[in-house]
């Protein structure tokens, strides 16, 4: 069997395809499987340090801006466009796929819809609760829509064609269990963990935000707490910091890293989360049922950030605070409310956990096994 995935742009694009195809390999070890995304994106180096092979074809996006800088941009994608369903038709005759799986990302876009034109299987996994303006480009040619939740199915014109499997989670968020978590990180000692994160890069306001709140912390240190201010985005936190009167050698509970390498275990160990709302982050804290304090982004398209944390905060397990409302300030006293509350606690990480699919990845190998099959008869 030759199954081809196209994904891109982000990790939270290409974690689905790499998790599915993990799968594929270990049930049928004789599956041959391609990886396809754009030549300039950051898919390659997440999908090469795998070990999968990867080959691209020339695809970009468009802006909204008309700027002259801005149409020179999207001139540029309207060429890309136009040539990438050669490129995508080239990669199926060196590759007949039997079946091929898009998981966001512009690169989906042509080698989805070549395939569908050659009568090939086709699914597509969106992982936002918005569908990206790929998935609904594909919407009807694609033979299968994945989401994450079921309130998804009301955003497509073709509702018929949508399961709702989840987003799979990376096996070592499960490893341990809460209290073997914390006993690994050493905050077994009755002290509530706070887990905080902008992305990967960061965010310059929201760690501000973050170096107000520590110093709200370190007055008392009621709270373990690990920020992850991001590889940008630290950059500038010792600033933050001296300017919020922090000194981190004094408070031994808090800590800054650039990186959070650990996150399995560290989402684990939490009793709280704060954190933006991009689709990886919504289906591990789902996954582990843990609380969350939720500012999403302001800077994506269709918003669909805010769209991902309300599905949360309207069940119980989150509390929704646009970066507009939000201060230090205001998240410490959202953060302490919760934590000294124990019922409240329970009641969010039960909610958040019956939005979860710890078997997100099974559903979704099951859905595009049953699918090729049923094209082969």
């Amino acid at each position: 069997m030759k199954v081809i995935f196209t994904c891109g742009g982000t990790a939270g694009h290409v974690n689905p395809a790499l998790a599915l195809a993990g799968l594929i390999r270990a049930r049928r070890p004789d599956s041959e499987i391609l990886f396809v995304g754009a030549r300039r994106g950051n898919e390659r180096d997440l999908i090469e340090s795998a070990g999968w092979p990867f080959r691209t074809v020339e695809i970009s996006s468009f802006h909204r801006s008309l700027t002259p800088k801005e149409i020179k941009h999207n001139l540029v994608s309207l060429r890309n466009l136009l040539r990438s369903p050669a490129e995508a038709g080239a990669i199926l005759d060196e590759f007949p796929a039997d079946l091929v799986v898009g998981t966001g990302g512009y690169a989906s876009y042509p080698v989805v819809l070549a395939a569908s034109k050659r009568g090939i299987p086709t699914a597509v996994h969106e992982s936002n609760a918005i569908p990206g303006l790929t998935t609904k480009l594909l919407e009807k040619h694609a033979d299968l829509i994945m989401v994450g939740f079921e309130e998804c199915r009301k955003n497509y014109k073709h509702p018929e064609k949508v399961l709702v499997t989840g987003t799979p989670v990376r096996g070592d968020f499960f490893d341990l269990t809460k209290a073997e978590a914390k006993a690994a990180l050493g905050v077994d000692d009755g002290r509530p963990l706070i887990v905080s994160f902008w992305g990967s890069l960061g965010a310059g306001e929201m760690n501000r935000q973050m170096a107000r709140f520590l110093a709200l912390e370190s007055k008392a240190c009621p709270f373990h707490h690990v920020h992850g201010a991001g590889t940008v985005g630290c950059r500038h936190m010792n600033e933050y910091l001296a300017e919020a009167g922090v000194d981190l050698s004094k408070t031994p509970g808090l800590e800054v890293r650039e990186y959070i390498r650990d996150m399995g275990v560290l989402m684990r160990a939490a009793d709280l989360v704060i954190c933006r709302a991009g689709a990886s982050t919504i289906s591990e804290l789902t996954a582990l049922g843990v609380p969350a304090i939720i500012v999403p982004s302001p800077n994506v398209a269709n918003n669909h950030q805010e769209h991902n944390a309300r599905i949360l905060s309207d069940a119980g397990g989150a509390v929704l605070l646009l970066e507009k409302d939000s201060s230090g300030e205001t998240l410490f006293e959202t953060a302490s409310a919760i934590l000294s509350d124990p019922e409240r606690q329970k009641r969010m990480s039960a909610a958040m956990a019956s939005l979860g699919n710890i078997d997100a990845n099974e559903k979704i190998y099951a859905a595009v096994m049953g699918l090729r099959n049923k094209h082969r008869k």
